[in-house]
């Protein structure tokens, strides 16, 4: 047996046990393509990579199949509840240099939620500081930095925040462009900036600010649905991905086609 055949068979094998995934009702745009790297617009519901009961539906799996392309890996995740902008690697050659642009955080990435148009609260732990020129005076909370430490163990689904040395940080501001029926729902849109890229940081934070995202089963509370339920997608997207080339050095820049949708 060759070795990309053993090594497709032993990833088969590691992922046996799952036996009635669930069919994701939705396609996985390619948005560009290169000799090196294959850019995704990878929807609401489908992980990144296969993990759990999660195996023939996901991103990565479906790019390999679809291309016939084993070798291909991603230079950096989203969570499966996130729609937007992924980079995977097809050559293997190069997946040191693409994914040392996101370990090192030279990607820049924005993303974009729906959360409740309601006063900031105080965060337990962590601090947070207005931006703004104008201060919290004139009540221009926004923009804000929000910094704290989140911790994630394994096998429980939240992560939350405790007392200790800072490891994520974000930028909140308010969007410029809101969608026509947000206000009217008790919800605007936020643009978040990650400083860092911890799990499930821009929930956690919106959520400790008292601005939960619509649509989050995990927070402030955790809410079970049925695997196979798409009807009630997470309104947080990762809208544009900008990087430089580290091989041609030419400014990339990928923008998400999905939009927020207060009635999702």
């Amino acid at each position: 047996m060759s070795r990309r055949r053993h090594r497709n068979h032993r990833a088969q094998r590691s992922h046996a046990f799952v036996i009635d995934e669930p069919e994701i009702p939705f396609e996985l745009p390619v948005v560009y393509e290169d000799e090196r790297i294959i850019v995704v617009d990878k929807p609401h519901f489908l992980p990144t990579m296969p993990r759990g009961m999660w195996y023939h539906s996901t991103a990565l799996m479906r790019l390999r199949e679809n291309y016939d392309e084993p070798d291909i890996i991603p230079a950096h995740r989203l969570d499966r509840l996130t729609a937007g902008i992924v980079v995977f690697v097809r050559d293997i050659k190069a997946r040191g240099k693409y994914q040392l642009l996101f370990q090192n955080k030279k990607a820049t990435k924005v993303y974009e939620c729906l959360a409740p148009m309601a006063p900031v609260s105080v965060p337990k732990f962590g601090t947070t500081r207005s931006l703004s020129e104008c201060g919290t005076y004139a009540g221009l909370v926004f923009p804000l930095e929000r910094r704290s430490r989140i911790i994630k163990v394994h096998h429980i689904l939240q992560a939350f925040e405790e007392p200790g040395d800072v490891n994520a940080e974000t930028v909140i501001e308010i969007s410029e462009c809101q969608p026509s029926d947000a206000v009217n729902a008790g919800y605007r849109a936020y643009t978040l900036h990650p400083r860092t890229g911890k799990t499930h940081q821009l929930r956690v934070h919106m959520n400790s600010l008292g601005l939960p995202i619509k649509g989050d089963d995990f927070y402030p509370t955790e809410h079970k649905h049925d695997y196979d339920d798409f009807t009630h997608p997470l309104q947080l997207i990762a809208k544009t991905l900008e990087f430089e080339d580290p091989y041609t050095g030419e400014h990339r820049r990928f923008e998400s086609r999905y939009e927020l949708d207060v009635n999702a």
